[in-house]
């Protein structure tokens, strides 16, 4: 009798805990059900994104002094600079160079110039003095001349040896006269080429104040013509107060044209391959997130580079802007995104779906519960992949890692189509990558003839 009561009590417990247990495996699958996603089937576009920054296409460059150069001034600093977006007239007040290195040189110049003039005066006075004492000998040589003619004529009827003796007086004399006229000459012309040699390096130096003189105007920078002022960029940054200007580059800041602006960017070497002149660009700017405007590329490098910000290779694209605004600015930061291929009717889903180890996979809800799905994908964007072969549409996936996968039943594609599907993939790879050299070597062709018309 008791085994008789037992038994319903046992199975009624039985039923219980594989109901709370199916209940309860239910409720844990079905709290994943936020996490789900479906394969959709439609229009798969791909984008190349890229970030910029906005520069005018064409600037009047606003320059400090051009003859720093030539005062032996290499480089100085910008002591003042307005502030960076202010609207100036032709002529108005933009910046101030430091001029204390000038005002050096000015006050060094203006001394040699006071011992010059120093110089050249007591040259002057040396040369007077000098002069004066060879034409006081010139005088009193004339006149011992003069006496000796006197004592020859006196002499006429004295003895031979007396009238000997006076006549080699008289031509010593003359002889002595001809030697110090000749050094007169000689003196002066030295003198006047004194003169002329201090008064050369006098106007040299009166040259050099004037040119210094002048050049300290020009450490005050006005506007050459009307616009907005950006601050120059160079290797080491912005330019600004306090920034150091070379002599061989001394522009300080630039007028940009705002009418006509590119989009400056720089597009990794994997993605290079997928970007054409005239491709359209939708351009973001960040200061202004709600605001798109349409661009075009006009420009691609032909050679890459590396730079500091990137782990890769970059190629230089220009993308022009096709649409103004008053509110763009040079050196805004851009966000460009480059539509290089729309594909009809495939099927794709969210790139979190998609894992991979030694086979690309999803995890897929089915009748049966979840199942590791094994996949074949193409092409992908930054949100979305492609699924070229293992899913069909409207399928159920799940966006992150449900529980107990080590458990989970793998599908795996069958081979012989797995391989078909994997090779019309690589082929389309592969003539993407032909075409793409195509297009490069015909852009190499254009350059070599646009190179050669100019050089003719």
């Amino acid at each position: 009798m008791l085994k008789k009561l037992l038994l319903p009590i046992i199975g009624v417990l039985v039923l219980g805990i594989s109901a709370y247990y199916f209940f309860s495996q239910d409720d844990e699958m079905t709290s994943s059900d936020s996490i789900l996603t479906t394969v959709k089937k439609g229009k798969f576009q791909v984008f190349v994104n890229s970030t910029g920054e906005l520069q005018a296409k064409k600037s009047e460059k606003i320059r400090g002094p051009e003859g720093m150069r030539a005062a032996g001034i290499w480089q100085t600093q910008i002591a003042d600079l307005v502030a960076e977006g202010t609207v100036v007239k032709e002529g108005d007040y933009v910046g101030r160079l430091d001029r204390s290195e000038l005002d050096g040189k000015l006050q060094n110049i203006a001394t040699e110039i006071e011992k010059v003039e120093s110089r050249l005066l007591q040259a002057k006075l040396d040369t007077a003095i000098t002069m004066r004492g060879l034409r006081d000998q010139l005088v009193n040589l004339k006149f011992s001349m003069r006496e000796k003619n006197l004592e020859v004529e006196q002499s006429r009827y004295e003895p031979p040896a007396v009238i000997r003796r006076v006549e080699l007086d008289l031509e010593r004399i003359q002889r002595d006269y001809t030697q110090l006229n000749t050094n007169y000459s000689l003196k002066k012309e030295q003198a006047e080429a004194q003169v002329k040699e201090i008064m050369a390096t006098l106007d040299q130096n009166m040259s050099q104040y004037k040119m210094m003189r002048d050049l300290s105007s020009e450490f005050t920078v006005k506007a050459p013509k009307s616009g907005m002022v950006i601050y120059e960029r160079s290797w080491d940054g912005k330019k600004g107060p306090g920034s150091r200007v070379s002599s061989w580059d001394p522009v300080i800041a630039q007028l940009p044209d705002l009418s006509d602006m590119v989009s400056k960017t720089y597009v990794n070497e994997v993605d290079i391959s997928k970007i054409q002149v005239d491709q359209k660009v939708t351009v973001q700017v960040d200061a202004f997130p709600d605001k798109s405007y349409k661009g075009k590329i006009i420009n691609i490098a032909n050679i890459g580079e590396q730079l500091k910000k990137f782990d890769a290779k970059v190629f230089e694209v220009v993308v022009q802007m096709l649409e103004n605004d008053s509110i763009l600015r040079p050196a805004m930061t851009t966000s460009n995104q480059v539509l290089t291929n729309t594909l009809k009717d495939v099927l794709f889903v969210p790139l979190e779906c998609v894992h991979s180890d030694s086979i690309t996979y999803v995890y897929k809800k089915t009748a049966n519960g979840v199942v590791k799905q094994e996949v074949i994908i193409d092409v992908a964007n930054d949100e979305n992949v492609v699924i070229k072969y293992g899913l069909k549409e409207g399928e159920e996936l799940f966006l992150t890692i449900p529980d107990n996968t080590d458990k989970l039943v793998i599908v795996e594609l069958p081979k012989k189509e797995k391989a078909a599907h994997e090779k019309e993939i690589a082929d389309a790879k592969q003539e993407e990558k032909e075409a793409a050299i195509r297009r490069q070597k015909k852009m190499e062709v254009r350059m070599k003839e646009f190179d050669g018309k100019v050089v003719n």
